[in-house]
């Protein structure tokens, strides 16, 4: 029989300790190590009852198998950041704040998928009548979806190699234990056995399973860091709760492109989808307005334009402020720094307060030359022409550089009525269309671009 060990591991990034510990010396987080209690088996037994692996080619795999078909969601903006549709036999993560919308997309995915295939619901946190409250706010009470409110392990194993179900959903993850071990659910043991588990009958039974994943204060997927490793995807739900939007993000994929996103709407009756979120984020923007300009950021495959908002007002302060959103500080206070040094616009003396509409975060190069259009135009208090989107990477030389999937920027600029692209000289390749392209080699010379 199979001793019990306990050992200590850290729920941020998994390290093992033989005993307990404030702080972990492996990722530098407090309060953070947990219990963990785990079975052992003596060498001695696993090198008896090992046998030769048998192994294939890879050539004779293309031959001998067959592709299994994507199942389509019911959700265009869900198939696009699963990369097509759901893969049979995969695993899926999903997580976000509390509140956020997870058991509301997973539940509205369920009845789409119930009319034609076998979907079994299992929910650790909510009882029978709490689903079916929340079914019938989103009009969907009718879907034949079988229902689970029992978290154990080996209840849930033994009823998906019965059933056999085509989708699984574990909402959540953290409240999944196993009767042969000890410690509580949510504990780090629990949460890596039960999902390793869990993924493995997906792939023998060839059903998919999708995970409800909590988060931690700092936005990271509670439990063990090999948890978001054993599955396929890895789905992050975003989203202001002082807006509307919900942005669903795929950090890892292993059947499609990686931070792809897909846009919601939440309201009364669930999530619903938003097909052209440039136009959506766009909607609401002034047209005289000051430190406002548009850029077209890539995520994934998606180009979306969204506009930035730049607030620069004289202090008195020592050291003014820089406080964005949706933006990186430190490279505000960069580009501010280019555009004094090269441009001659002084922000040493204002305070700066910089803001990406719509909730939204950017986090590329690209947005660099939006950011000090933004700038340069509230600092001047002159208006950016509402038909003008402005790309680019800035150097700190002053320089301005090309950016990546530029010919998907301007295909989405020229779709929504802009008319006048403030970018870097473009390579020859590139097919404007309509548009009217303004090449800006250096910074020094944005101010008689934007404003002429």
């Amino acid at each position: 029989m199979a001793k019990l060990k306990t050992s200590y591991a850290c729920s941020g990034c998994g390290a093992i300790y033989p005993r307990w510990q404030g702080k972990c010396s492996a990722c530098n987080a407090w309060n953070t190590i947990e219990e963990d209690v785990s079975a052992s088996t003596p060498s001695a037994q696993l090198g008896a009852k090992a046998s030769k692996a048998k192994a294939s080619k890879v050539t004779s795999l293309f031959a001998t198998e067959k592709q299994a078909p994507r199942i389509h969601t019911g959700m265009a903006e869900l198939d696009r950041v699963l990369g097509g549709g759901l893969v049979p036999g995969s695993a899926i993560l999903i997580g976000g704040d509390p509140g956020i919308g997870k058991s509301t997309i997973l539940l509205q995915l369920s009845a789409n998928l119930a009319a034609n295939h076998k979907v079994l619901y299992m929910s650790g946190e909510e009882s029978h009548f709490q689903i079916q409250m929340r079914a019938k706010r989103l009009g969907v009470e009718e879907a034949p979806i079988q229902l689970s409110n029992l978290a154990v392990l080996e209840t849930a194993l033994a009823t998906i190699r019965q059933e056999k179900p085509t989708l699984v959903i574990i909402d959540s993850i953290q409240t999944m234990y196993a009767e042969a071990l000890e410690s509580a659910p949510g504990t780090v043991s629990q949460v890596r056995l039960a999902a390793h588990e869990l993924t493995q009958a997906a792939k023998q039974s060839g059903s998919i399973v999708i995970f409800v994943g909590h988060v931690t204060k700092d936005g990271n997927i509670a439990g063990p860091r090999v948890l978001e490793h054993m599955v396929d995807t890895v789905l992050y739900f975003e989203g202001d709760r002082g807006h509307a939007f919900r942005l669903l993000r795929s950090f890892k994929n292993r059947f499609g492109a990686t931070n792809e996103i897909g846009v919601f709407d939440m309201t009364e009756t669930g999530l619903q989808e938003v097909t052209n979120p440039s136009a959506l984020f766009l909607s609401e923007r002034p047209d005289d307005a000051t430190g406002s300009a548009i850029l077209a950021a890539m995520n994934g495959t998606r180009p979306v334009l969204m506009e930035v908002q730049a607030l620069v007002s004289a202090t008195t302060l020592a050291q003014p402020r820089r406080t964005t959103l949706g933006v990186d500080p430190a490279r505000v206070a960069m580009i501010a720094a280019v555009l004094d040094k090269h441009a001659g616009y002084t922000f040493s003396n204002h305070d700066i307060f910089l803001n990406v509409t719509g909730g939204m975060k950017v986090n590329e190069p690209a947005a660099d030359m939006a950011i000090a259009a933004a700038l340069v135009s509230s600092l001047m208090n002159k208006v950016i022409p509402h038909d003008t989107l402005v790309l680019g990477e800035l150097g700190l030389s002053g320089e301005i550089r090309n950016v990546n999937n530029m010919q998907q920027r301007l295909k989405e600029a020229e779709k929504l009525g802009f008319k006048k692209v403030l970018s870097p000289p473009l390579g020859k390749d590139i097919k404007k269309g309509k548009l009217s392209l303004n090449t800006l080699p250096k910074i020094s010379e944005i101010g008689n671009s934007l404003f002429e």
